[in-house]
């Protein structure tokens, strides 16, 4: 799965939970959840379960505390997947 396909499949998990439209809009791998899509904490958990679901994959911990960003999402998710 390519960087785009990658993107495809997780703007629709993270739409949910976004509270700023124009950063979604312009997601890319620099958007951070946090800053850029002003997602809180909680629905960043919800976002990471919801990755858990769609990939069929176990995250742990330590990925939860690294996924901050798309870049690192993408990064982790695809290190799960060829594993």
């Amino acid at each position: 799965m390519n960087n785009n396909e990658l993107i495809a499949k997780l703007k629709p998990i993270i739409a949910p939970y976004i509270q700023d439209e124009d950063a979604f809009k312009n997601l890319s791998e620099d958007t951070d959840f946090v800053k850029d899509l002003k997602i809180n904490s909680a629905n960043l958990v919800d976002i990471i379960l919801d990755i858990e679901d769609e990939f069929d994959i176990l995250l742990e911990n330590e990925d939860m505390e690294q996924m901050l960003d798309v870049k690192s999402a993408m990064a982790i998710v695809t290190s799960k997947l060829n594993k």
